[in-house]
């Protein structure tokens, strides 16, 4: 079963993917990490795409498709795996096809995570993230013991600069531009799936597993 997650930034699909691996027992894939891994373990592909990522370009989609494609040929992908974070873009999501049609392969699932941009705004608006050890809080959902202090190390907790409301909004206009057309090429393929991302995060899985059961 092979999933690919859709969604804007904050939207939860990075959770959602998370809870599908553990559930049918299948690797949950950030392209962020795959290229972290590449390029801390040297690889050819890590370094080619750290040469890019150096001069401060985009890597190109071909060779993120060859280090993904890299990554799901191994061992513990054989049962399916469930992407997060590619593709973002039509001729992501077109390269990736033509190099699964190459290897006899498809995708099985495109899930929507769909919230609305006032929600997803006022949920991250209100995370807090301790400055010292990195753990987050939110001041509806996820309250600290004592406002504005870190349960784990008694840090201070700060309103990080991509949480706020303005550089949230800039990046959901990003993703409206480039990442929303993926909602309707997913679906002319008949393989999207539209979850309401706005309820608990326990009855948002639920309704994805419906999907893949």
């Amino acid at each position: 079963m092979k999933i690919i997650m859709l969604g804007a930034p904050g939207a939860g699909k990075g959770t959602q993917a998370k809870l599908i691996g553990e559930e049918y027992g299948i690797p949950h894939i950030s392209t962020g990490d795959i290229f972290r891994m590449n390029i801390k373990n040297g690889t050819a592909l890590g370094m080619e795409a750290k040469g890019y990522m150096d001069q401060g370009l985009l890597v190109p989609d071909e060779l993120t498709v060859k280090i993904l494609l890299d990554r799901v040929a191994q061992e513990d992908c054989k049962d399916g795996y469930v992407l997060d974070g590619f593709p973002r873009t039509i001729p992501q999501a077109e390269v990736l096809d033509r190099e699964l049609d190459g290897l006899n392969d498809r995708i099985d699932f495109a899930i929507d995570v769909d919230v609305p941009d006032e929600n997803i705004i006022r949920r991250m608006s209100g995370r807090r993230a301790c400055v010292s050890c990195g753990a987050t809080y939110h001041i509806e959902y996820i309250r600290p013991k004592q406002e504005g202090i870190c349960d784990d190390c008694g840090q201070e907790l700060v309103l990080r600069d991509d949480d706020r409301p303005e550089t949230v909004g800039k990046r959901l206009s990003v993703y409206h531009e480039q990442t929303q057309p993926l909602i309707d090429f997913y679906q002319q393929k008949g393989i999207l799936r539209t979850v309401d991302g706005t309820r608990e995060m326990e009855e948002v899985f639920a309704e994805i597993r419906a999907i893949l059961d």
